[in-house]
């Protein structure tokens, strides 16, 4: 009789193990699920979440709902506590890509692993858009920005004032993490300054009489004048031979900066009257800051100048974008003349 009990027992107890079995193999296989199945909603390959400086776990938790990047925000939030994540929240600009996990989400941003942001700076002309610029990158607010392009004192610490200051602005591809603030943006592009000045470059800029800054601002000068590389060292040239001979540099660029309109395709009689000491028609000797970023190919156009006599220049008539260049002021005049008349042809005013 006890044998039989037993018996009857068994497969009731197996299966009660089977269902747990069961049970347990389902929780493990939601717990993997939760860890490792994808997490995010439909879009394109990768999707940038950026996290403001001085944000907690729920503006995490918000950010990540309101810009459609995760599909499921209960099972986030379970994984992400499990994790310890909410007392880990790092700022920054972080790339999720289609199909990421709760797992791989939480792991990236626990550890901070940010995606860095290339900032590319071409030619400039004002503080005001390289401020834009930034401001429209990186987390780095204007008003802090505009503050230390404006800071004498900060400033004399870098050999740099409030007119020289876009000097250390140099046209080039920088990589910064997002939430960079104002001053490591300017201290890392004052270090590409200073490595750019190596004691060759120093050299040369003494040789000609000129301070690192000098240079800079007659590059942008150049800069200005023409895309031409070749031809970048022979308008140098003039400019120089301007410099040493006490001559005015009469440089059209500078007065489209002193105006702020830099569309006007030609310079009048009134235009040059305007005051300002970035006129070079009415102030002799360099402006006192560059008029634009000058790339580095004019900068050394500066330091390594053609060896010439020439005075004068002005743009050839064919509109090659090339110049022609004279060492007396009756030559220079014919070929203004020339390029006077084809302007006039073309209706440009």
């Amino acid at each position: 009789m006890k044998n039989k009990v037993k018996n009857n027992r068994s497969p009731w107890i197996r299966r009660t193990a089977v269902v747990i079995g069961c049970l347990l193999a389902g929780a493990l296989v939601f717990a993997a699920y939760l860890l490792m199945g994808p997490n995010t909603r439909s879009f394109g390959d990768k999707k940038y979440f950026y996290i403001p400086t001085g944000s907690n776990y729920q503006n995490v938790l918000e950010g990540l709902q309101e810009q459609g990047i995760i599909s499921s925000p209960a099972t986030f939030n379970l994984v992400a506590k499990r994790l310890d994540y909410p007392a880990r929240v790092k700022a920054g600009r972080y790339e999720i890509k289609k199909g990421m996990s709760n797992l791989e989400i939480i792991r990236m941003l626990r550890s901070g692993r940010q995606s860095p942001v290339k900032l590319v700076i071409n030619k400039l002309r004002l503080k005001e858009d390289f401020i834009r610029l930034v401001a429209g990158n990186l987390e780095a607010d204007s008003a802090s920005l505009k503050a230390i392009l404006e800071d004498q004192v900060y400033l004399r610490q870098f050999g740099l004032d409030t007119n020289t200051v876009m000097c250390a602005v140099m046209p080039n591809t920088y990589e910064f993490y997002w939430n960079t603030s104002a001053g490591k943006v300017f201290d890392k592009l004052e270090s590409a300054y200073n490595i750019f000045w190596n004691e060759s470059r120093k050299a040369k800029a003494q040789a000609l009489g000129l301070s690192p800054a000098e240079v800079t601002t007659l590059a942008s000068i150049v800069e200005e004048e023409t895309n031409k590389n070749d031809e970048k060292p022979v308008i140098a040239s003039v400019y120089l031979n301007r410099l040493r001979t006490g001559m005015k540099l009469g440089a059209d660029p500078t007065v489209k900066f002193a105006l702020k309109n830099f569309a006007l395709k030609r310079i009048w009689g009134a235009h040059t009257e305007f005051d300002s000491p970035y006129n070079t028609y009415r102030y002799s000797g360099l402006p006192p800051g560059p008029i634009c970023t000058p790339s580095a190919r004019s900068i050394d156009a500066v330091l390594t100048p053609v060896v010439s006599d020439y005075l004068y220049f002005c743009a050839k008539w064919d509109f090659s974008g090339y110049h022609a260049f004279a060492t007396n002021y009756k030559d220079h005049m014919d070929n203004a003349r020339a390029y006077q008349k084809a302007l006039n042809a073309r209706g440009i005013k």
